[in-house]
């Protein structure tokens, strides 16, 4: 769930968020699969479903952290070209390192981006997406527009984002959890509450589901859909360039 540029719901400087995802990347994957059971392998695996690409396109995932979505791109079609981009310096030399623990250095190209100024000519990627990104953006509409941008005619852009839950009963529960069992976790695990407090805020300043289906079509994108997983905690958005 690593951020990009921007300052989400506590107005942070890039800057700021930048280095307070550098110094939890080492635990980062670890407290996803705590936070979540497990669950977010296989958010990212329907993410990737949803892409739709076929064999040899080339593909771009935007906020890729420690590199499990692009690592979930990449096993699909083994000689699909992946670029995986972050900002945060710290999750991508974590992502380094695993990708060669797994001898795919060569599958997956990893480099710093800012989400906000993509540094790719325009109809270059037949798909881009991005897990957990789009809370953190300064500017949300100017994300979807780079993502936009990039992306091939008749290409698919795909978000996985957490997003607020308004199931009565379970909303509440989710809520105490997220607000008050995640940072707690966050400092136990990681020694670094602030971190996991951003989190659930970010969360709570973040467009509803629908409202971002909005954004998405305003910047051009088609046929935009979405579902919801994870008893509704996470929602994944799909659209046509």
């Amino acid at each position: 769930m690593a951020p990009q540029q921007g300052a989400g719901a506590g107005e942070l400087e890039a800057a700021q968020v930048r280095s307070m995802f550098d110094g939890i990347a080492w635990v980062y994957d670890a407290l996803n699969s705590a936070m979540t059971a497990g669950l977010h392998h296989r958010w990212r695996e329907r993410a990737v479903d949803l892409a739709r690409v076929g064999p040899g396109s080339r593909v771009l995932d935007l906020a890729t952290g420690t590199g499990d979505l692009a690592l979930e791109l990449a096993e699909v079609h083994p000689h699909r070209a992946v670029i995986a981009a972050d900002f945060s310096m710290g999750m991508l030399a974590i992502a380094r390192t695993k990708l060669r623990a797994l001898e795919q250095p060569k599958r997956i190209r990893l480099m710093a981006a800012d989400a906000l100024a993509l540094p790719f000519e325009t109809r270059t990627f037949a798909c881009v997406t991005s897990a957990f990104l789009l809370r953190n953006l300064a500017d949300l509409e100017q994300g979807l527009r780079e993502m936009r941008r990039v992306s091939r005619p008749g290409g698919r852009v795909v978000a996985l984002e957490i997003t607020q839950m308004s199931t009565p009963g379970f909303s509440a529960l989710f809520r105490f959890y997220f607000h008050r069992v995640v940072p707690w976790v966050g400092q136990l695990v990681g020694g670094d509450r602030e971190a996991y407090t951003y989190l659930p805020q970010s969360v709570d300043h973040f467009v509803t589901p629908t409202e971002l289906a909005r954004l998405m079509e305003k910047v051009g994108l088609r046929g935009v859909t979405y579902r919801r997983l994870g008893l509704g905690t996470v929602t994944v958005h799909t659209g046509i360039a």
